[in-house]
């Protein structure tokens, strides 16, 4: 027989273990090549996340090696890849203005080395991690 103490009791833990579930940070995942150049142009990445603390998991592969190169398979990528990060499992985010961005390869920066530039932002990057972060 189903009591009125058994029904709030139910309740109680579906919405404890929603408010866990909801409370657990976002996971950015860097898959790199750990030398230069693809170190320098992520400095401005890893600048913004170490300012989020425990907020963020980041967990990091080296984007060459056999955990680096599976990850990039999982996700649809191969190649001569420098760099990928990775959003609650998305290297893709769209914009406000509709416009649809992946985190792959370099960002677009100014004094990039080499003068290697991608087709997103850094800014794009802090803005999907934020938005995630609501």
């Amino acid at each position: 027989m189903t009591t009125r103490r058994n029904i709030i009791a139910a309740a109680m833990v579906v919405a404890i273990a929603a408010g866990a579930a909801e409370a657990a940070p976002p996971t950015v995942e860097i898959l790199s090549m750990s030398h230069w150049p693809v170190q320098s142009a992520l400095k401005p990445v890893r600048e913004f996340l170490a300012r989020q603390g425990s907020r963020v998991r980041v967990v990091q592969k080296d984007v060459e090696g056999p955990d680096g190169e599976k990850r990039l398979k999982s996700i649809g990528l191969k190649g001569h890849i420098p760099l990928v990060l990775i959003i609650d499992g998305q290297h893709r985010y769209k914009r406000a203005d509709g416009r649809v961005v992946e985190f792959v390869n370099f960002p677009a920066a100014a004094g990039n080395p080499m003068g290697l530039n991608g087709a997103w932002t850094t800014a794009d990057f802090e803005s999907a991690l934020l938005a995630r972060l609501k």
